[in-house]
């Protein structure tokens, strides 16, 4: 877990980390507002007067992102932060994190094509439910021909490369999702377009395919909305599972949403999920669950996330759905 979402570790800390880590090679304008603040005594204290657990990067950028802050260098976001912190605080103290990239669809998918369907699929941390939707997204998978939903090509198509020298196993007809729900402490509303506009603002700032991907997305999931739960993951995921239908296989998945439990509730939901029937798809930071052998033998970028099938890896994977590497059986 990177200290730019421990909360234990110093606000500087974090934003140095995330600056180093996460945003590097991945986004100009967070790597430099990131690295900026983690200098900066005088927004500093301005970040540290939110609760530890709201001082994370992604929500302040997001925040004042969603308010109108500029995309440029660290001295205008700088002043542009101190004139409106007070809004900024507001929407961080009201909002979360909940990036929604319907891209991590195409991490998915090698594995849901090889699991007997129907699927009844189930996501914790489902923010506005977008990656419950892998059957209705087109996809292009370098050295694979499109494959697209059964009814025609879909408005968002999903671009993956594949990296390694082991096959990743592309399905070549899409997996039957007869069932889709979700949990998530604050579920958004694709219906609604002041969550939508949240959703955007948490896009990062150079990513316009995303951006665009994310509205086309959305569209999609408002023709058949999503059930969503609120709440706790662990205290409603076995009442949710239960509702599966009973004659389809029981996926639960999740993608970079353990790293914002304690240790405690990340082995808390292993040991619920790893109690159900059916199949777990995690796709997590490294460190993250524990008890999952990490494939370090397997050629691997530093912000690659694992993904596993029942607590074995079986491939290191982009963050946003950019790139799988699949790892040969252990």
């Amino acid at each position: 877990m990177s200290t730019s979402t421990d909360a234990s570790a110093s606000t500087a800390d974090r934003y140095r980390s995330f600056a180093e880590v996460e945003a590097h090679g991945m986004s100009a304008t967070y790597e430099a507002w990131a690295a900026g603040v983690a200098t900066d005594a005088s927004t500093l204290a301005l970040i540290d007067e939110l609760p530890p657990p709201k001082r994370q990067p992604n929500l302040v950028f997001s925040a004042a992102r969603l308010l109108g802050a500029p995309s440029g260098g660290y001295p205008e976001f700088a002043a542009w932060l101190a004139e409106h912190w007070g809004e900024v605080r507001e929407v961080a103290l009201t909002h979360a994190t909940q990036t929604n990239e319907a891209a991590r669809c195409a991490l998915h998918l090698p594995v849901l094509g090889g699991i007997e369907g129907p699927i009844a699929l189930l996501e914790v941390g489902a923010s506005a439910g977008l990656c419950l939707y892998p059957d209705r997204y087109s996809y292009r998978y370098a050295g694979h021909p499109q494959l697209d939903p059964v009814d025609g090509p879909s408005a968002v198509v999903l671009d993956c490369t594949l990296r390694g020298d082991v096959l990743t196993p592309v399905p070549a007809a899409m997996p039957e999702v007869v069932w889709r729900a979700g949990i998530d402490l604050h579920p958004l509303d694709v219906r609604s377009a002041a969550d939508v506009d949240w959703l955007d603002a948490l896009v990062w700032p150079e990513h316009d395919d995303r951006r665009a991907r994310l509205r086309a997305a959305a569209e999609i999931a408002a023709r058949t909305p999503p059930l969503l739960v609120s709440g706790d993951l662990n205290e409603q995921l076995a009442a949710l599972a239960a509702s599966a239908p009973s004659d389809a296989t029981l996926v639960v998945f999740h993608t970079a949403v353990l790293m914002y439990l304690d240790e405690a509730g990340r082995d808390a939901f292993v040991e619920r999920v790893s109690e159900l029937p059916g199949h777990w798809l995690s796709v997590e930071g490294r460190s993250v669950v524990r008890g999952i052998r990490v494939r370090d033998d397997v050629p691997n970028e530093s912000s690659d996330l694992v993904l596993a099938v029942d607590g074995v890896q079986r491939a290191w994977a982009h963050p946003h759905g950019r790139a799988l590497t699949w790892a040969p059986n252990p």
